[in-house]
């Protein structure tokens, strides 16, 4: 519980990326006993019917980057009025401090925030600061990242930025106390492939083909679950029923962290939420970075995760299906480099995030670049 409770504004929109950790932070700091708002913009969901205690308002809002003149001139058009509006919303509802989540549906609390002196703090999910964040960087009070290196942080202003990590769903926390399962000689080998929240309907080719090149005594053992986006599904089923491969295959995957936990070893993207889960459930990947993330940010989540030893890198470019192949084959003929970075991932973990958010955002912890997380914040293995 929180001494003197506050009313905390946070701003978010756009994909489950930025809401998640909204999400995360709002529940814990209402167990704190503060009072919490949401500001999304005109497109926003919400938090849903589970946190009724949330106000939510909405605000007109356009994106910071990309298209020609006319779509510039509109999204700033866009960005002017919902910054209007935010400053006569903020004010009304007299908020203490404002938090945003990036993407364009936080500029303009955020602006507005910076313009009324309201203290402002920004969450960068991302190894890079994203074009919003350091569009209202130099008006906030602290930066909380999630990486521990982060690119693209306006000159002067690192000492703003405090390592807090990303908060990660509690079901996937709740895999670490299963810990990861060596795959032996006669056991299924289980595989995760998805492409994250915008699909990647490059690995509906490369992957069944890869797959298909393996060899007989590595196939029959093989279950996929791989998430199908747009045309394809049915060949793709028909070449791994040929070629005697156990496999699911949808568009979507409702229970993650169930297919998240019996893997061993996953096939993905590198988007910020699906890093940040992948090393708290201790779970090895092979990524494959989306090439036209904006800053080519998913490049560097990617080297993050493999850079601690989690994982293996391969560029899209790159991805070829007897590459894709022979790396599998190496792993599976040497499982103890798969027990060896599901550790890896594990130990990279910061557990605990949402907490440290609301320590900072609350005045608990100090948001400075030379306050860095204690070994007690950064996972060193044990169970969160």
């Amino acid at each position: 519980m929180t001494k003197n409770p506050m009313h905390i504004v946070l701003t978010a929109g756009g994909t489950g990326g930025h809401m998640f950790p909204a999400r995360a932070l709002a529940e814990e700091l209402l167990a704190r006993g503060n009072k919490v708002s949401l500001i999304t913009d005109l497109r926003g969901a919400g938090f849903g019917d589970d946190l009724k205690d949330v106000t939510v308002y909405r605000v007109s809002a356009g994106g910071v980057a990309g298209g020609g003149i006319v779509r510039k001139i509109l999204s700033l058009s866009k960005i002017f009025i919902g910054t209007l509006k935010a400053r006569k919303l903020l004010k009304s509802i007299k908020s203490d401090v404002v938090v945003a989540f990036g993407g364009y549906a936080s500029v303009p609390a955020g602006l507005a925030a910076g313009q009324l002196g309201i203290p402002l703090y920004l969450h960068e999910q991302n190894a890079v600061l994203g074009r919003a964040n350091r569009l209202m960087a130099s008006k906030a009070r602290g930066i909380c990242t999630s990486f521990k290196n982060v690119s693209h942080v306006p000159q002067g202003l690192e000492k703003k930025v405090t390592l807090t990590g990303n908060p990660v769903r509690p079901e996937i926390l709740t895999l670490r106390k299963t810990g990861y399962q060596i795959p032996d000689e006669q056991s299924e080998l289980s595989i995760l492939v998805t492409g994250g929240s915008q699909g990647a309907t490059v690995f509906n080719t490369i992957v069944p083909e890869a797959l298909a090149l393996l060899p007989k005594e590595i196939r029959t053992r093989l279950r996929i679950s791989q998430q199908v986006r747009g045309e394809g599904a049915e060949t793709i089923e028909a070449l791994y029923k040929d070629k005697s491969i156990k496999a699911d295959l949808r568009t979507f995957f409702d229970d993650m962290p169930a297919r998240l936990a019996s893997a061993h070893i996953a096939i993905c993207r590198s988007g910020a939420s699906t890093v940040t889960e992948l090393a708290a459930a201790g779970r090895p990947a092979i990524l494959v970075p989306y090439p036209h993330a904006t800053d080519d940010h998913q490049t560097k989540n990617a080297r993050d995760f493999t850079d601690a030893g989690a994982g293996w890198l391969m560029a899209q470019s790159c991805l070829e299906p007897q590459k894709l192949a022979d790396r599998l084959i190496s792993l599976f003929s040497h499982t103890q480099l798969l027990e060896r970075s599901a550790s890896c991932a594990r130990n990279s973990a910061i557990t605990g995030a949402a907490s440290n958010l609301a320590d900072v955002v609350c005045g608990i912890k100090e948001s400075n670049g030379d306050e860095k997380l204690t070994s007690e914040n950064v996972s060193t293995g044990a169970a969160a």
